[in-house]
């Protein structure tokens, strides 16, 4: 009777182990103390994907994702805010990147244009003209040409 009380209290012990070990694992990330509404947003709705350092999360990886670099200076220099902001607010299946999903609904505007400071902070790139048009190559922001073509 001993022996079989100190095998349950050991498989007691190690389902607490492997359930605290997954439940931190699991665990969101926290934005740092004091973090501006930019980071904040950014902790709340991208880091599941982007990871905390902008270059991806082993979730995203989890389920063959591959979330765009936002620590990678040249590419994030590549694109304007208004790309960025268009990005964020109508998701990315306009853009060609349908696994990025958009937060219109969930956001303002004002907290879009925060979570873009945040980005160009990350990519460790300046914040571009407000209101200038996507630099993408030669291709037309496809939000502005779905919205010119409905009239």
């Amino acid at each position: 009777m001993h022996r079989s009380l100190a095998a349950l209290a050991a498989a007691l012990a190690g389902l607490g182990l492997f359930a605290g070990g997954l439940a931190w694992l699991l665990n969101d990330p926290r934005p740092p103390a004091g973090a501006d509404r930019g980071t904040r947003l950014y902790y709340a709705y991208c880091v599941e994907c982007h990871g905390t350092d902008g270059r991806g999360s082993w979730r995203a990886a989890l389920f063959l994702l591959r979330p765009g670099d936002l620590a990678d200076r040249a590419r994030m220099a590549a694109n304007t805010d208004r790309y960025l902001f268009d990005l964020l607010k109508h998701g990315g299946a306009p853009f060609g990147r349908p696994g990025m999903p958009g937060f219109g609904p969930h956001l303002s505007d004002a907290d879009l244009e925060a979570l873009v400071a945040h980005l160009r902070a990350l990519g460790g790139v300046k914040r571009g003209a407000p209101g200038a048009e996507p630099s993408r190559g030669n291709r037309e922001d496809p939000v502005s040409a779905a919205r010119s073509r409905r009239g």
